[in-house]
């Protein structure tokens, strides 16, 4: 992915260092969306969630999910989709992204459709994941730059966001949708996920449907709020000039510029992967469950991005999972 100055935690917690991913905290409010989305956003994912330890997974065939590898998990282990225990009897690992598919002992009643062509950039996405709440407020000189992660309490929660970018994630990442933290000219919903978010869909409609899109990876999150002496935190940040980024012993100052320095989530690519989930489902998979329409234009990356890679030069992001 493109170097950064945060820290990646892995969606279980990926930022600063990113972290690997828990619940998705949103920036209007501090009270998640625990409902179902409704009007526009009906049947954007939500419906196609299901339980995998203190994770998620979505099912995409009769009898297979998708979820993270980094969250763990094995065979005999309880799927609960639609109140519903299914016991995995089969695993399956990429060998190029943080991808893990399982098959159960039953039948869903019914599965999500795969967004499989690389026309994601710029198309609004719906978000789902489970954990942490927002908690106390990160400022720098008594300006508000984000909010600390609060309890994670494992409830599933979404929001919205634009597809900025897609990155190389590296050796066993793969390619990475990319999706920033903004303030300005966001989403209602405008959402950044935190740690316990990892394995949870990311939706993109495609025509009058709504397709999975990717799987929560991780988000820049590892921060201090004084680099010669200070711990680090993990927050989610609109705007992290100011903090420092790095680790005890070796923070370095994010500047604190006219521009806000937006934090990023990211998920792992279905449609970069799509080589090996046929080869896994094989004729599991329905063709008609596939990506057939052009790209839009109808949402626009938003604004951050460019700061995020002028930024780039001045270190690499650890990166941590959940």
């Amino acid at each position: 992915m493109h170097q950064r100055w945060f820290g990646l935690f892995a969606a279980s917690v990926l930022f600063i260092s990113t972290s690997q991913v828990n619940a998705v905290v949103l920036y209007r409010t501090p009270t998640r969306n625990t409902s179902a989305p409704s009007g526009t956003l009906y049947n954007s994912g939500w419906q196609w969630e299901g339980k995998w330890g203190s994770f998620l997974g979505t099912p995409i065939a009769p009898n297979y999910f998708i979820t993270a590898g980094h969250v763990g998990g094995g065979l005999g282990q309880t799927f609960t989709y639609n109140w519903k225990n299914y016991s995995t009897v089969g695993m399956w690992d990429d060998p190029n992204s943080d991808l893990r598919i399982y098959k159960v002992n039953g039948t869903f009643p019914n599965y999500a459709p795969l967004y499989t062509q690389p026309w994601e950039i710029g198309k609004q996405l719906v978000v789902i994941g489970r954990g942490s709440q927002r908690g106390s407020e990160a400022r720098v000189n008594n300006e508000l730059k984000g909010w600390e992660w609060g309890y994670s309490d494992a409830i599933q929660s979404w929001g919205e966001n634009v597809v900025s970018s897609a990155v190389n994630g590296g050796a066993g990442s793969g390619s990475l949708l990319q999706f920033t933290f903004s303030r300005v000219n966001g989403m209602y919903n405008e959402a950044v996920l935190t740690g316990g978010d990892s394995g949870g869909g990311v939706f993109i409609k495609d025509g009058t449907t709504w397709k999975l899109a990717g799987i929560n990876k991780s988000v820049e999150s590892w921060f201090s709020m004084n680099g010669a002496t200070g711990s680090g935190f993990n927050a989610s940040a609109f705007d992290a000039g100011g903090l420092y980024y790095g680790g005890d012993g070796h923070w370095n100052l994010i500047p604190n510029n006219s521009f806000d320095i937006q934090a990023s989530s990211y998920a792992t690519r279905i449609s970069s992967n799509m080589t090996w989930i046929r080869s896994v489902l094989g004729s599991s998979i329905s063709t008609t469950t596939l990506s057939a329409s052009p790209p839009s234009a109808a949402f626009a990356p938003e604004p951050g991005s460019m700061a995020m890679l002028i930024i780039a030069a001045m270190g690499l992001l650890r990166r941590r999972r959940f």
